[in-house]
């Protein structure tokens, strides 16, 4: 019998299992919504669903909304135009930026797919009691809060 694996420390830093429950929490994004038949990324839903809370925001105020720098929203609005969810277009005060617009298809996805990543949030930290599921949120909203 092969001996037990011992973990080391580094194991149960705050950057490990943040690491391991990103990948947690996409597994499970990606195995729910595409088998309700779905195709987006948690990035791509996310911002879909900013883009539905705050209509006319252009591309540089959507990437600091979600956390992501330019190039990569530019990458996943790319991807959601070439899907037919949402249009560009020149922003009237500034010719240089763009704003993202949802599509009607755009908003149909979005308000389709939100009750499935609702439904799934429970199971992204399994174990954890209703109470603790809460601290959890609000810590780790503490903590996003104060690195911005």
């Amino acid at each position: 019998m092969p001996d037990p694996i011992t973990r080391p420390d580094s194991a149960l830093t705050p950057g490990h299992l943040i690491r391991r429950l990103h990948q947690i929490s996409t597994r499970i994004f990606t195995e729910r919504t595409h088998a309700a038949g779905f195709d987006l990324t948690p990035v791509q839903f996310i911002a879909l669903d900013t883009l539905r809370e705050n209509v006319g925001i252009d591309q540089a105020s959507l990437a600091n909304a979600i956390a992501k720098d330019r190039a990569t929203l530019g990458a996943v609005a790319d991807r959601l135009e070439q899907k037919g969810l949402v249009t560009r277009v020149v922003n009237p005060r500034d010719k240089r930026a763009r704003e993202l617009e949802l599509t009607q298809k755009g908003r149909e996805v979005v308000e389709a797919m939100q009750p499935i990543v609702m439904s799934l949030q429970s199971d992204i930290l399994p174990g954890l009691t209703p109470d603790e599921y809460q601290t959890f949120i609000h810590l780790a909203a503490k903590a996003a809060q104060a690195a911005d």
